[in-house]
């Protein structure tokens, strides 16, 4: 059989995937890039790849789409890693950056923002001066490994994840193993063990990464992410879809 092709994220927050996968006879099954999120999602939509953790926005952007694992890149509350950080209150921002790297948390944001905090900001991508405007109505989404220890330069942060909770009562999904065609069911059920055999092994793997003075690593890996997909994250993550087809 030929090897599976399978995109993942770059992040730390994916590396217990990557653990398990790298360490498991899997990696003799599959050809593995790495890739940021909005990238990963445009392989799987353009058939690069069968497999890909990919925001789950980018579902929306494909004929065909199927969960292939238990497993997902999500939280319950804060996240700490997915933000819109503003130099005032949310309620008065007039103009909003959204990621260059992201989908999913771009739309998350549009969600909050039309449905929760119900304002009107201008969005704006691929601003030239992205995460950089001091202009006091600015506001910008960031995600993954660039926002750590930035928290405490902003006067208004808020977590995503968290908001969303506040909104919804459920938690977040950010990310799914997703498959655009039908993948054998034997692959599944192995794929699966290698992502819980990372899982299993993230205090092996936290003592690899570099100490950061600024950001608790194994609180993130080992607290804030939530990575297994239960029924509450499917109907959050459906829910979430439903949002974004009214935007």
């Amino acid at each position: 059989m030929k090897n599976i092709r399978i995109s993942a994220v770059s992040y730390t927050n994916t590396k217990p995937f990557l653990y398990g996968i790298q360490n498991t006879d899997i990696i003799n099954q599959i050809d593995l890039s790495l890739d940021i999120p909005a990238d990963c999602a445009q392989k799987l939509i353009d058939d690069k790849v069968d497999i890909g953790l990919i925001p789950v926005a980018a579902a929306l952007n494909m004929p065909y789409w199927e969960i292939v694992s238990d497993y997902c890149i999500g939280a319950v509350g804060a996240v700490n890693s997915v933000f819109v950080f503003s130099n005032c209150d949310i309620k008065d921002v007039k103009s909003v950056q959204l990621d260059p790297e992201s989908r999913s948390s771009n739309n998350l944001a549009k969600v909050l923002l039309k449905n929760y905090w119900k304002v009107t900001p201008e969005l704006i991508t691929n601003a030239a001066d992205y995460s950089v405007d001091k202009n006091t109505d600015t506001a910008f989404v960031q995600i993954g490994d660039r926002t750590f220890g930035k928290k405490e330069q902003f006067k208004y942060v808020y977590d995503l994840a968290e908001e969303w909770q506040n909104f919804t009562g459920l938690p977040f999904v950010f990310a799914a193993w997703i498959a655009n065609k039908p993948i054998p069911a034997d692959f599944i059920a192995a794929f699966n063990q290698s992502l819980k055999f990372g899982l299993d092994h993230r205090a092996e793997l936290i003592k690899t990464l570099p100490v950061r003075p600024d950001f608790d690593l194994e609180d993130y890996l080992m607290h804030k992410l939530d990575f297994t997909l239960n029924d509450d994250k499917r109907k959050a993550l459906y829910l979430f879809l439903d949002y974004i087809k009214a935007l």
